[in-house]
């Protein structure tokens, strides 16, 4: 994953603002369905960095450490507590519907049996260990969509140009015929993964070293199309993306792309890392899910496995706690749209997707009368959905001879309140119909 470096920031924010230029969305909305409906998917960061607990691949090409180091945490790679099993339990015990995996980071190690060089979790560490292929099986079993992360990026790979932060091998321009070495490489690591794993996803990563061209992106799309046509990729492929990933920072304002996902780390770092403590709360991680929701988008929520396999406990609890939100409250949230605009209700909603039912979200402990604003519709009924309670409501200041709805007021009561987020349920008439004018008779 990037750093923060203002040169790669700026480059991927361009970038992104590009992501679905080159693709039609309507020419894939069919297959982009389920990752609309899916909503919450989890990201998991294993590699060699987590032997020492280092910044993956950015830790050498930043000169925090020399590249030689680096490499010698391929010794201590071991797995010797990877369960797959248990990882695909903990991500269906969260309510995610697809999880994301690296088959191989900026640092060229591959997580899974490469036959294009020799370094991989299988013939370069001891646990000798294919990660990525137990783990799909293992996702399938229960239904979860299988994504791929792949680093276009390889730091350590000979062919490639770039290495440390100040300095590389050559330029593009003045060893074309190295660059398609190194291009072959890449392409076909791409085509290994896509024979052996089918990923129903894939999540590029390092775009921003080079061009559409360079990359030769269309081509590279067609490589995996051609193996899966439903396949879905994210927008780090120079414009030839299906959908926008942010990442970490929550925008404001809905995005304009027709899918995004919102990638965010568990606590500061996408591997592995135990001086950093700054999980975030299952609170935190909740409130953060249904702002991406209501916005029309997914969360994306890494966790970075330690190097013998086992998943810190911390992110256990936030996956766990975050599971058990969604069991309470999960019909706001699968199969759901993007909610009303902001000024109508001053928290994230959601709707159905005949629109006949809106979902409110409110978080922490606010409890007493809260106020929705424009509804021209009928209310049926208003539930609490975690505990099923009945919820009163009354209409203010609608004026028989204008046109403008009434104000209207939910008493929630403080017993019908969630630990982490309560979510009402209101029923309407019909479908949804909002009032955005300025008073009066406008």
């Amino acid at each position: 994953m990037k750093k923060v470096i203002m040169w790669a920031l700026f480059s991927g924010a361009v970038f992104c603002a590009n992501a679905q230029s080159k693709i039609d969305p309507n020419s894939i909305k069919e297959k982009m369905q389920w990752f609309a409906d899916a909503k919450l998917g989890i990201f998991i960061h294993t590699g060699i960095y987590s032997v020492k607990g280092i910044g993956e691949s950015w830790s050498f090409h930043n000169k925090e450490i020399s590249h030689a180091d680096y490499m010698k945490q391929l010794k201590g790679f071991t797995l010797k507590n990877y369960d797959p099993a248990h990882w695909a339990d903990l991500i269906q015990e969260s309510g995610a519907k697809y999880a994301v995996i690296t088959t191989k980071h900026h640092d060229g190690v591959a997580m899974y049996d490469t036959k294009l060089n020799n370094l991989s979790s299988v013939k370069a560490t001891p646990a000798k260990r294919d990660v990525v292929k137990p783990f799909f099986e293992e996702l399938r079993k229960r239904d979860i969509k299988c994504g791929a992360y792949f680093s276009l990026i390889d730091w350590t790979h000979s062919d490639y140009p770039g290495f440390l932060k100040d300095s590389s091998r050559y330029a593009v321009a003045n060893d074309y015929g190295r660059w398609n070495k190194f291009r072959n490489f890449f392409q076909g690591q791409i085509k290994e993964i896509s024979q052996k794993y089918n990923p129903d996803l894939w999540w590029f990563d390092g775009d921003w070293e080079h061009t559409a061209e360079e990359w030769e992106s269309q081509k590279t799309r067609q490589i995996m199309l051609s193996r899966n046509p439903t396949t879905i990729i994210n927008g780090r492929l120079q414009g030839y993306g299906d959908y926008d990933t942010p990442e970490q920072n929550f925008p404001v304002n809905r995005p304009s792309f027709n899918w995004w996902e919102l990638c965010m780390t568990i606590n500061d770092n996408w591997g592995y890392q135990p001086q950093d403590q700054n999980w975030k709360t299952p609170y935190e991680v909740i409130t953060i899910f249904v702002d991406a929701v209501a916005n029309g988008g997914n969360l994306l929520l890494d966790i970075g496995p330690k190097e013998d396999g086992t998943i810190p406990e911390q992110a256990v609890n936030v996956l766990k706690e975050l599971g058990a939100w969604n069991k309470r409250n999960g019909e706001a949230i699968f199969n759901t749209v993007a909610g009303i605009g902001q000024g109508h209700f001053y928290g994230p909603t959601t709707l159905s997707k005949d629109s006949t039912t809106l979902y409110l979200f409110v978080h922490g402990k606010a409890s007493g009368p809260l106020m929705l604003k424009g509804l021209d519709n009928k209310i049926e009924s208003i539930t609490a959905v975690g505990s099923g309670a009945k919820l009163t409501h009354k209409v203010v200041g609608k004026i028989s001879w204008s046109p403008v709805p009434g104000l209207v007021y939910i008493d929630l009561p403080e017993t019908a309140l969630d630990k982490y987020v309560t979510v009402l349920k209101v029923r309407l008439d019909k479908p949804i119909k909002l009032y955005t004018g300025q008073g009066g008779l406008k």
